[in-house]
């Protein structure tokens, strides 16, 4: 079975392990680190670059992952191997999106059927491509399912050097959370998904326990032995507006549908499991 991903970044460096244990062939997709997608495991294709490799990946994969964020407003795998993904016809298609398209429900709780309102130019762009993938996906059969990720975090994406730096923030916004997931899980979800495919699902991939942000700053300074960061107010802080938009959106994310329908149990069901985790194969003493 060969597994063609395109965009082979952090998510899929877990997942490519997973599936050669299992004996498939893995290739991947890279702007120029064609080191890091190797050194995972799978063949690396250079993309913008070798259009005509890549052709021949995709007309021999038996699954195709995209992992390629909107790009000028347009999904540029869409744009330009929708036709090539369509006359391939796949046995498994995924696309990765983002919980961003839900927008904000002031804290409140949602899953797969809540209606898309995302308040970000960035959601808006996920909703396009998301849509635009269902629209090829109906028009030829292909079967498409798409994962709603969380805030991706994981071994080299904790917060312990920033802590550890004195770079770390804890911004407070009272009532603010976000839902996290773990790249181990990310990759265990999709794997689960691949084994029992579900023509036209869709998912969303968090853990069990939406917190605030700074309840895992302090935790983390806590696993480490040194005092949390001084606590800062959203409104007066000094932000970023990348960093301040994160904090226009605030929802609790169920995650019954990976486990009712894929049978996923997390490795890491809360922040504080992943980051003991973490902490560990780090030599950190939790």
């Amino acid at each position: 079975m060969r597994m063609l991903v395109f965009g082979h970044g952090y998510a899929a460096g877990f997942l490519t392990p997973l599936l050669l244990a299992r004996g498939w062939q893995v290739a991947g997709t890279t702007r120029a680190d064609a080191a890091r997608v190797a050194e995972a495991g799978a063949e690396p294709l250079i993309w913008p670059g070798d259009d005509a490799a890549l052709r021949q990946a995709i007309a021999g994969a038996d699954a195709i992952l995209v992992s390629v964020a909107p790009e000028r407003g347009a999904d540029p795998v869409l744009a330009g191997f929708g036709a090539e993904i369509a006359a391939a016809r796949p046995r498994w298609l995924g696309y990765l999106s983002t919980t961003g398209v839900y927008g904000d429900h002031g804290g409140g709780w949602v899953d797969e059927d809540t209606p898309l309102t995302p308040s970000t130019r960035r959601g808006h762009e996920r909703v396009a491509a998301e849509q635009g993938w269902q629209q090829l996906a109906a028009a030829h059969g292909l079967p498409l399912h798409i994962f709603r990720l969380a805030g991706i975090y994981g071994p080299g994406r904790g917060p312990f050097a920033k802590v550890r730096a004195g770079t770390a923030r804890r911004i407070v916004k009272p009532g603010q959370v976000f839902s996290r997931i773990h790249a181990e899980d990310i990759a265990r979800v999709l794997l689960a998904s691949i084994r029992a495919p579900r023509p036209g699902a869709v998912y969303n991939v968090c853990d069990d326990d939406p917190a605030p942000p700074e309840a895992v700053i302090g935790h983390a300074a806590e696993l480490l032995g040194l005092p949390p960061p001084p606590a800062e107010d959203y409104a007066s802080a000094e932000m970023t507006p990348m960093a301040r938009s994160f904090y226009a959106e605030n929802k609790r994310v169920s995650n019954a549908r990976i486990k009712r329908e894929l049978g996923v149990t997390l490795r890491y069901p809360d922040y504080r499991a992943g980051l003991a985790a973490l902490a560990r194969a780090e030599g950190i003493t939790v």
